[in-house]
């Protein structure tokens, strides 16, 4: 564990460091970001209960969550911790307003503090609340001493990431920088708005009752200001060119209003419409799944998405813009096995002195983690990369005699590197058809000569460099 890293705040390694003291199994990988959901949905129904929802309210709130976020909570990425302190900052500023209590406000700080170490764009959400804030009657708030003591709370949470970020030279902002070259510049802002329909395409009519209930309805007034959240939060995004999915977790709290709402509307003999709004979203979700859950074989996957020519909507479009048989996310599940087999196989063909001075490398961080992963199961020393945080990891003093790289450059044979070893053999590539990795190479280098060394520590000089 770190207080900072490359790309992402610190809070989700926690997470990992606990998975690995439990024994790094597939169980606990996915144990948290189910767990997370769970209490997400538990502040979302206490929002429904606050204003005086039910039981309908709860059991739409629920199907919304379950076919609204049933990706995100089933990945281990920092997106559901994003998710859950969204919904802690909307609770704590609702009840606040609910009751006046100023507990509530630092209960806001505590979700904001940690919700920066989870993920740097819930900045974007803290401008937008307080924003919203200052458009409505709700401006009032600043006039309370114990909102600067939550901020400063806030502040004071997030100052040891802010410390690693400067006496690291703010690696976050290269971070940025190359996401926007190689990633959002792609972003169409109309696709982007189009999406927050499609997102939640089972539920999406009960977030937008949540919009027009606190944007325009009387009973709705007092959390007026979340409808202001929500417009500035989606202007920003614009603004930065942020992915499609980037607002999802503000749609945890127009659930619990949407779902509020539309349990208001439907009493008396308007009460059997319940049913159609569970039938709709229903049908709509268990059709969607297999979009959001991997719940067939790859091949069953890439026949149904054929079939269903979903091709069009953008669902198998990966970063290079392409359609692919997988979407992007599935298809990064798989092959990691297959490439750390086949690493361990030609390891395992290395002399005892070839393996003491061999280093395992890799290109990027995805193949170095899954190497690392699985490799303990072969008894692989640990992979290297200058990709990411890996970056930071690579030994100063490290010389290079013998090398096993994971590359998914097919030229890599090509490069004039190669004439600094002794020689330099594929040993094996990754074929399963499915995989993000498929056609990448494992190439066994032995006796490499000091001018490759050089070679090696002026790119890393460099790349350490790019970061200051």
């Amino acid at each position: 564990m770190d207080w900072g890293y490359m790309e992402v705040p610190p809070l989700l390694s926690v997470f990992s460091w606990v998975t690995h003291l439990l024994g790094d199994g597939m169980f606990w990988i996915k144990f948290w970001p189910s767990l997370f959901g769970a209490f997400t949905y538990i502040l979302a129904g206490k929002i429904i209960l606050s204003l005086g929802g039910k039981s309908f309210a709860l059991l739409l709130a629920a199907i919304a969550f379950i076919f609204g976020y049933m990706r995100t909570h089933f990945l281990f990425q920092g997106n559901f911790l994003e998710i859950f302190f969204y919904t802690l900052i909307s609770y704590g500023l609702i009840r606040y307003i609910q009751t006046d209590k100023n507990k509530w406000l630092y209960v806001c700080s505590l979700g904001a503090g940690l919700g920066m170490l989870s993920k740097y764009s819930i900045g974007f959400f803290i401008v937008s609340v307080l924003i919203g804030l200052a458009l409505t009657k709700q401006r009032k708030i600043f006039l309370n001493k114990h909102i600067y003591y939550a901020g400063l709370l806030t502040a004071v949470i997030f100052l040891p990431n802010l410390i690693w970020q400067a006496s690291h030279h703010f690696p976050v902002a290269h971070h940025m920088k190359e996401l926007q070259e190689k990633q959002l510049h792609y972003v169409n802002p109309w696709n982007f708005l189009l999406d927050q329909l499609l997102m939640f395409l089972s539920c999406f009519y009960i977030w937008l009752s949540g919009l027009l209930f606190v944007g325009a309805t009387k009973r709705g007034r007092d959390y007026l200001f979340f409808c202001w959240t929500y417009i500035f939060l989606i202007i920003l995004l614009l603004a930065f060119r942020g992915k499609s999915y980037y607002p999802q977790a503000i749609y945890a709290t127009l659930f619990a209003f949407g779902s509020y709402r539309l349990e208001a509307l439907t009493v008396g003999r308007f009460k059997k419409v319940r049913y159609v709004f569970i039938i709709i979203s229903l049908g709509i979700g268990l059709f969607t799944t297999p979009i959001s859950l991997p719940i067939f074989s790859p091949q069953k996957l890439a026949d149904y998405y054929k079939k269903m020519n979903l091709g069009k909507s953008g669902v198998l479009k990966w970063e290079d813009q392409k359609n692919h048989l997988l979407p992007m996310d599935f298809a990064d599940m798989l092959g990691w096995k297959e490439m750390t087999q086949k690493t361990a196989i030609a390891y395992q063909h290395l002399d005892s002195i070839e393996k003491r001075h061999c280093i395992l490398f890799c290109d990027n961080y995805g193949e170095a983690g899954a190497v690392n992963y699985y490799g303990k199961n072969y008894k692989l020393p640990e992979a290297l990369s200058d990709d990411a945080s890996f970056l930071y990891w690579i030994p100063d003093s490290l010389q290079i005699d013998n090398m096993i790289l994971v590359t998914d450059d097919k030229e890599e044979m090509q490069h004039s590197f190669i004439r600094n070893f002794t020689s330099a053999v594929v040993a094996d590539s990754i074929t399963y058809p499915y995989a993000r990795e498929k056609g990448s190479l494992i190439i066994v280098f032995k006796g490499a000569n000091q001018v490759f060394n050089q070679l090696f520590r002026n790119k890393l000089e460099k790349d350490r460099a790019a970061l200051r």
